[in-house]
């Protein structure tokens, strides 16, 4: 056993050495190999993390979300669907949110307007995204005007910052008081953007929207794993059409290793000629290329 492994050690030195006699050949393949590795990890490690952390961020999302359909679009329900819902049995509570997008010129994007379900702002203040805030250039204490729905300006004072933590899929947020969200949205009392419902058995999420149903004809349930489902499938989506346009480099790739594979240049067969003069056989030849191709792999797999 030692003695194979003192002569795959000479083996590796040798063809360390011999990697350097042709520096501009390997450096090329090197990075070439290097560059192949980094994006398609990149794109794979990214996605991964990306679904990671949906599942993370849906771990605590409502078990039902019911919306109302109008003419097949969302709409504003009324609060007697509260009422209708907080007595089907399997529900252990009902709750109904407030949230919506207001466009802002300044920063060309849309801002997600929310009422947080605990410890709101107070009024005229509001808690914003850290990403937003360095688009706008505010700080705490700074006040911030924008042009409610009937194009008047209306002022928030920044209360806070949302934690550095939350920033993926907080950057654009803006948390508001009850009152001052349906004054700017002007939103009458006694509407709600969604309802939230807490089901008492997990195993019967289904059931209670199969129930929700058909109470409510005109309603559109949605559930967490359908939440789960729809983050996967777009991650999944974007992913697989950015390594669909990294497959053409792939294939080049591809044809360098096998052009590397199937031929020997002038200066490796008259390299391979004197090894076998000197008393080298085929099979340590075909071994010095193995750990030729093995340690160029690794070195750039770990690049």
């Amino acid at each position: 056993m030692r003695a194979w492994i003192e002569r795959q050690r000479g083996l590796i030195d040798f063809t360390v050495a011999n990697l350097g006699r042709r520096k501009g050949r390997n450096l090329g393949l090197f990075l070439a190999y290097t560059l192949v590795v980094f994006l398609l990890a990149s794109v794979v490690l990214y996605g991964d993390g990306l679904r990671r952390e949906s599942r993370l961020l849906l771990a605590d999302a409502p078990e039902l979300v019911v919306q109302r359909l109008s003419a097949g679009r969302h709409d504003l329900m009324p609060a007697q669907w509260l009422d209708q819902l907080r007595n089907l049995r399997g529900v252990r509570a009902v709750a109904g949110r407030l949230w919506g997008y207001h466009f802002d010129p300044t920063v060309a994007a849309n801002l997600t307007v929310q009422v947080p379900a605990h410890d709101p702002p107070a009024p005229g203040r509001a808690v914003f995204g850290r990403a937003l805030a360095r688009a706008r250039g505010l700080a705490t204490g700074d006040v911030l005007s924008l042009r409610d729905h009937t194009g008047q300006p209306y002022a928030f004072t920044v209360d806070g910052l949302l934690d550095a933590r939350s920033e993926l899929v907080s950057a654009d947020m803006m948390l508001v008081n009850e009152a001052d969200f349906r004054a700017f949205f002007g939103i009458e009392p006694g509407r709600y953007t969604d309802l939230t419902l807490a089901v008492v058995n997990p195993e019967e999420v289904r059931k209670v929207a199969e129930k929700v149903l058909a109470r409510l004809p005109s309603a559109r349930v949605i559930s967490r794993a359908e939440m789960r489902r729809t983050y996967e499938a777009v991650f999944n989506w974007r992913q697989g059409l950015l390594l669909t346009f990294l497959s053409t480099l792939m294939a080049a790739f591809a044809l360098l290793a096998w052009d590397k594979a199937s031929g020997l240049s002038a200066e490796e067969r008259r390299e391979i000629g004197i090894l076998k003069a000197v008393g080298w056989d085929t099979g340590d030849v075909l071994r010095m290329k193995l750990w030729e191709g093995v340690l160029v792999s690794l070195a750039a797999f770990l690049a």
